[in-house]
């Protein structure tokens, strides 16, 4: 063998498995590395899922927050874009096992797969209250909304008209709070001239929250901030309200020792996550740890306990080495994971170590509707038009490519101008049509008494 051949051969293979914010991030930092890069997705596009809710509500298309992985690597010489799932690993013989192709052989594993929706034990309530991760989600949702609006038009009985013009957002949190807050735009300024037998402003929007306040997480001032400008803008912000069961075009729900039925046609779910099936997979193969969201547990340095080749990172991975609660799975951690690993692989390929990896938190940021938001930063706490600004600009600078900021811009720009939503398409989803009366359901899948949910 020539010594080109052995210089070949001996280049450390890094295989990454997602095209989120960590797995891309890590993938651009290996760029001038003596490496081989192989970046794995089912996907062919990164989403910048913070945007995802604005897709769901007509203010931006799918491609204005999407960005061909190939486009964005193809530069990186070194990197190769793999369409593909990964179906299962072996840690000992360091291999990666595909859907579509032989298994890969790795050097070190990126593993960045990210969460799903997660309906605490009650995953038939997800045809009913579909939930928003995906691009899919996110035009569902669009359908669902707008679709409610067309057959209230048309619909002469006043309770069932009602019933259609009634959204219904389950979970308080960022998620929640921004859908409540855009449903209520649309309602009441969007297309409030748009139709002639139904009066939009009439509609309502709920906003369910399991615990004392919505947005948890957030400082107590943050979240009275928040809901003050939900129900400003026509928001019902229902808190310690649980829900029992979601069937038939409607949702019941438990406050106190009071149950309660609405009927809502349109009914979007945002309380709660769940780890990718690639958690596991590592807890069987590596014996890691997960926690009760299916999260895998991981060292200081994002490696797995016992096999210092594997690193979980982004929304998969539960760090709990930093402060008194784990961190939280949003863009901005799972970013500086994948940047902090992929110079730990490139130092350790020089015999070098490194300090374990730490992560300052800058705040947090939950937006409301236009010109209403929250941020609670290490510089302060804003609100209101302040804290929308500051929104908006750390969202265009987070986006990926340049022409997804200049797009965006330019929506955000017109929008605030006209107060309009030009992505309001219509898509058809043939399994999932609207349904004006209820849905004839069988035996098999009738409703049931069901244990109720905090979300």
């Amino acid at each position: 063998m020539n010594s080109t051949q052995t210089k070949q051969t001996s280049v450390p293979h890094i295989v990454i498995v997602g095209g989120g914010f960590g797995g891309l991030y890590a993938a651009k930092s290996l760029k001038d590395a003596p490496v081989k890069v192989t970046l794995i997705d089912k996907r062919n596009f990164h989403l910048f899922q913070p945007l995802l809710y604005q897709v769901a509500t007509g203010t931006l298309s799918p491609a204005d927050i999407a960005s061909p992985l190939r486009v964005v690597l193809s530069k990186h010489k070194n990197t190769k874009v793999l369409l593909d799932k990964v179906i299962d690993i072996d840690p000992e013989a360091k291999k990666v096992f595909l859907e579509d192709r032989d298994a890969l052989d790795y050097d070190a594993l990126i593993v960045a797969t990210g969460v799903s929706h997660h309906y605490f034990g009650n995953e038939h309530w997800q045809d009913d209250a579909p939930g928003l991760k995906t691009v899919e989600d996110a035009l569902e949702m669009r359908r669902r909304i707008f679709m409610a609006f067309e057959a209230a038009e048309k619909e002469p009985d006043p309770e069932k008209r009602q019933a259609l013009l009634n959204f219904v957002v389950v979970g308080g949190g960022p998620t929640g709070v921004e859908l409540a807050g855009a449903i209520a735009e649309i309602c009441h300024q969007s297309v409030k001239d748009d139709f002639r037998d139904i009066d939009t402003t009439q509609a309502k929007v709920l906003l369910f929250e399991g615990m004392e306040r919505i947005l948890p997480p957030y400082p107590e001032e943050s979240s009275a901030q928040a809901q003050k400008a939900l129900e400003k803008l026509g928001v019902e912000v229902q808190t310690k309200t649980l829900v029992t069961n979601i069937a038939d075009n409607s949702v019941t729900f438990r406050q106190g020792e009071e149950t309660k039925t609405i009927n809502a046609h349109t009914i979007l779910w945002a309380a709660g996550v769940k780890a990718s099936f690639m958690g596991k997979v590592l807890a069987d193969r590596t014996g890691a740890e997960l926690d009760r969201a299916g999260r895998v547990m991981v060292e200081p340095d994002l490696s797995l306990k016992n096999y210092s080749d594997i690193f979980v990172i982004g929304d998969l991975a539960n760090f709990a080495h930093q402060g008194d609660r784990p961190l939280p799975g949003v863009a901005p951690v799972a970013m500086k994971e994948g940047e902090y690993v992929a110079k730990l692989i490139m130092q350790r390929a020089e015999g070098k170590t490194m300090a374990p990896f730490a992560y300052q938190d800058f705040g947090s940021m939950a937006v409301i509707g236009q010109n209403k938001a929250v941020a609670n930063l290490n510089i302060g706490r804003f609100s209101g038009f302040i804290a929308w600004i500051i929104w908006v600009f750390a969202h265009i600078y987070y986006l990926i490519e340049f022409d997804n900021k200049l797009i965006v811009m330019i929506q955000w720009a017109w929008n605030y101008i006209t107060l309009g939503r030009g992505a309001r398409l219509i898509t058809e989803k043939s399994s999932l049509q609207l349904e004006i009366e209820p849905p004839e359901r069988s035996d098999k899948t009738a409703t049931k008494p069901q244990e109720p949910v905090s979300v």
